[in-house]
This record gives structure tokens, C-alpha cells and sequence, in this order.
């Protein structure tokens, strides 16, 4: 993700940028480049503009359904507290006067 993010961020300068630019970027703030990485970025958006890629993956991503999965996992974690009041802790059993081995502090 950070090879794509550093490649969106050197397209804003309206040229398509080579590895040697995704480097620069990615070293600036202290990221080691791999160079394979760099280069499968700069090799898959080659011809293409970001704005394009952009907006082709916003109507993919549209077509998600997301209301489903929320709306199953609420019930399910609405019963995880309910089960975890029913369990009772142990009640401490009150101190004897032999646990203190027949010396008290203040004998």
C-alpha cells in the first residue's frame, strides 16, 4: 500500500512517476524501497492515468455490500456481555486469625 500511496503522491506532480521517484518519496520519511515492489507498481499503472484507476475503483467498490456483516455481528455482540454478567466470581473467603502463623502486627 505505501508503494501505491507514494506513486499517487508523485502522479500529483502530473507526470507518471518511475521507481527511482517512488524511492525518493518512500526514503524521505524513512521507508526502505523494495525494489521489486516499486517497479510491479510503476509496471501495472503504466499507460494509465491515476485519476482513471481511481475512479474505476470507487464504482468497484461501490457495488460492495457492506449493511449485511454489521448488522449480523450487533446481535451476536450484544450477547457476549449478557453471558459475561451471568458469571459469578468467587467470593474471597474471609481471612482466618491462623494465617497470620499466630503473630499478629500488633501483639
Amino acid at each position: 500500500m505505501r508503494y501505491v500511496a507514494a506513486y499517487l503522491l508523485g502522479a500529483q506532480s502530473g507526470k507518471n512517476p518511475s521507481k527511482e521517484d517512488i524511492k525518493k518519496i518512500l526514503g524521505s520519511v524513512g521507508i526502505e524501497c523494495d525494489d521489486k515492489r516499486a517497479e510491479q507498481v510503476v509496471s501495472q499503472m503504466a499507460g494509465k492515468k491515476a485519476d482513471d484507476v481511481i475512479a474505476s475503483g470507487l464504482t468497484k467498490l461501490a457495488s460492495v455490500p457492506a449493511g449485511g456483516a454489521a448488522a449480523a455481528a450487533a446481535p451476536a455482540a450484544a450477547a457476549a456481555p449478557a453471558a459475561a454478567k451471568e458469571e459469578k466470581k468467587p467470593e474471597p473467603e474471609p481471612e482466618s486469625e491462623d494465617d497470620d502463623m499466630g503473630f499478629g502486627l500488633f501483639d
